[in-house]
């Protein structure tokens, strides 16, 4: 079975103009369309910085609490794929066992401790978090447009721990069970992180579908207009 990182490769090569996740912030009135080509560019820039300019090693864990506060958030599903496709451990609720902790913009309470400490800026558009930045803090959308668009893939074992958090343990396979699908375009709404990583990119990528991804208030009359405007196939409530 072909891992994850080499989905992601294939529906490029398939079908890299056709969106892949489309978001939505329903609070902040924004919606935000990544194809497989541009979604991919994203996860190899940020694995350059992994390895690169974080230096962090296969094995690391990434305390991701962006993934926590923000699940379905695109930045958040990036940074799922670039830690699975450099061989890292995304862990929730084990911030003492991380090598680097990535966080979204609300990032004042966070106590990386020993790690360093990588905030997300969630804009729109992939804009920085701007100015005054703490200097303790790598402002990620800046770090990362500088890094390569191409990433030299190092294979990763298929029983390599993948994802880590109080109800899961998954590694490099075990991201995958439950398919391939039917191919189908899903409308995820954000709750547990797990569940909503996994409708939001990892199903897409196995069945050959796509998602749409709800975040914010909404009402069920503003569900079934998004899903009828986006043509969705089915709702997925996590």
């Amino acid at each position: 079975m072909p891992l994850i990182a080499e989905l992601l490769a294939r529906r490029v090569r398939s079908a890299g103009s056709a969106p892949l996740v489309t978001y939505y912030d329903t609070d902040a009135g924004t919606r935000t369309e990544l194809s497989g080509t541009t979604f991919a560019n994203w996860v190899a820039k940020t694995s350059n910085l992994l390895t690169d300019e974080l230096l962090l090693a296969p094995g690391a864990s990434v305390e991701l609490i962006v993934a926590e506060r923000h699940p379905g958030h695109w930045m958040t599903l990036v940074w799922a794929l670039a830690c699975w496709q450099t061989g890292a451990v995304v862990t929730l609720g084990r911030p003492d066992e991380a090598a680097l902790v990535v966080s979204g913009p609300d990032y004042a309470d966070v106590d990386p401790g020993s790690a360093e400490l990588v905030a997300c800026s969630l804009h729109p558009l992939g804009l920085g978090l701007g100015p005054p930045v703490p200097s303790h803090v790598v402002d990620y959308a800046t770090e990362v447009r500088g890094q390569p668009d191409v990433w030299n893939v190092v294979p990763v074992p298929s029983d390599a721990p993948a994802w880590h958090d109080p109800e899961h343990e998954l590694d490099q396979t075990g991201l995958l069970l439950g398919g391939p699908g039917t191919p189908r375009r899903l409308l995820v709404r954000t709750g547990d992180p797990w569940a909503t990583v996994r409708d939001a990119i990892v199903v897409p990528l196995r069945d050959g579908g796509s998602s749409v991804v709800l975040a914010g208030t909404t009402d069920e009359q503003r569900v079934e207009q998004i899903g009828l405007a986006e043509r969705v196939d089915a709702v997925v409530s996590d």
